[in-house]
């Protein structure tokens, strides 16, 4: 009925599950500790869209019943037994914040974040479920030292606040999968814990998902800076469909083999998805200048994620509209994995970030 992309590769005991319940896929990632390091049990994905009687690539309405009928399908195909799970929610089931508040005590500021947050939030504070993080101070270099010592008074807190109704639904979801789940995330950081590493030098995450491009900018591990277009694979799709005059299958279809087409037509099709993809480059471009004008140092690197990066020559295309060396984000590189499915993992892996990072997080957890 529905398509699944799966791999069972290792049996185990203690083992946790990340879970990533995307727009137009379910991604799971299953961990075990073996020998102090993190070992790959299993992977699988299972696209959405058959279950509300589209095709694969779509992005569809589902109840909560529908999804957690395609969690229960595709833990099934790749066998996964596990219970202990961690769960990443969309970036844009959330609403981030990054607030200066008064360089107060750690028990100070718990008192009066959620007072200083409905400032920012459009919503009851009663409604919302709040979490929030200090950011440490940086120096850069002689610019930025001069800005922090007229701010050396002042604290940056990242407020991430998420409506009630949406950590119901998710926890919905995994119980009536029989799952224990000890937190929900949002996937900006599940994503930077498995394909960022700790570096002084800032790094851009570039997510391209289906219903939009998330982007972040990475400093020794710590988000710096966030920001989400409402333009993704999708869009590259419907706008293919639209302009070929064929339907949203088959449209999906060849814009994942534009090189196997006529030097002609994948004229004509780079031309289409130009139109999507030169908006984000756009508003990407302005993200970087304004963290670089403010922070007063270049952004080195820009890692890549997400399914919609399966486009061709991607990476070339990223190094030059934004003009920064570019990498395919691979989550599995900081685990273990059978060497046998080396080249599958490498075709696959950039789109399993997110459900990798919040298994880490829960292995860490249980260890």
């Amino acid at each position: 009925m529905s398509f699944f992309n799966f791999k069972k590769i290792l049996g185990g005991r203690q083992t946790a599950l990340g879970i990533d319940i995307g727009s137009s896929s379910i991604k799971v990632v299953e961990l075990k500790k073996e020998g102090g390091k993190a070992v790959l049990k299993a992977y699988g994905e299972i696209a959405l869209g058959p279950y509300a009687g589209g095709g694969i690539g779509t992005v569809p309405s589902l109840t909560n019943d529908k999804i957690s009928e395609a969690l229960r399908d595709v833990l099934h195909e790749s066998n996964i037994k596990t219970t202990e799970s961690g769960v990443a929610i969309p970036f844009k089931s959330s609403l981030v914040s990054l607030i200066e508040m008064p360089a107060l005590s750690e028990k100070k500021l718990e008192e009066i974040i959620p007072i200083e947050a409905r400032k920012y939030i459009p919503v009851p504070i009663s409604e919302v479920t709040l979490d929030w993080w200090i950011i440490p101070k940086e120096k850069y270099d002689h610019a930025a030292e001069v800005k922090e010592a007229h701010a050396i008074d002042k604290t940056e807190v990242l407020v991430i606040s998420i409506h009630n109704e949406i950590l119901n639904s998710y926890n919905n979801i995994v119980r009536d999968n029989g799952l224990q789940t000890s937190f929900f995330e949002i996937e900006m950081f599940s994503v930077v814990r498995s394909i960022v590493a700790r570096t002084n030098t800032p790094v851009l995450v570039f997510d391209f998902g289906a219903l939009g491009t998330k982007l972040y900018i990475v400093v020794r591990g710590i988000i710096r800076a966030s920001h989400i277009i409402n333009k993704g694979s999708k869009d590259i799709t419907e706008g293919l469909a639209k302009s070929l005059v064929i339907n949203f299958a088959e449209a999906e279809k060849i814009k994942r083999n534009i090189t196997s087409l006529k030097e002609a037509d994948q004229k004509t099709v780079n031309g289409v998805v130009d139109l999507t993809l030169n908006h984000i480059w756009a508003e990407t471009r302005t993200i970087i200048s304004n963290f670089e004008r403010t922070s007063g140092v270049r952004v080195g690197l820009a890692i890549l994620s997400g399914g919609g990066i399966a486009l061709p020559h991607f990476v070339e295309r990223v190094e030059k509209e934004l003009n920064l060396k570019a990498e395919l984000g691979n989550p599995f590189s900081k685990i273990s994995a059978p060497a046998f499915i080396s080249a599958t993992l490498r075709d696959t892996a950039y789109g399993f970030a997110v459900a990798t990072g919040a298994a880490l997080r829960k292995l860490e957890e249980l260890s």
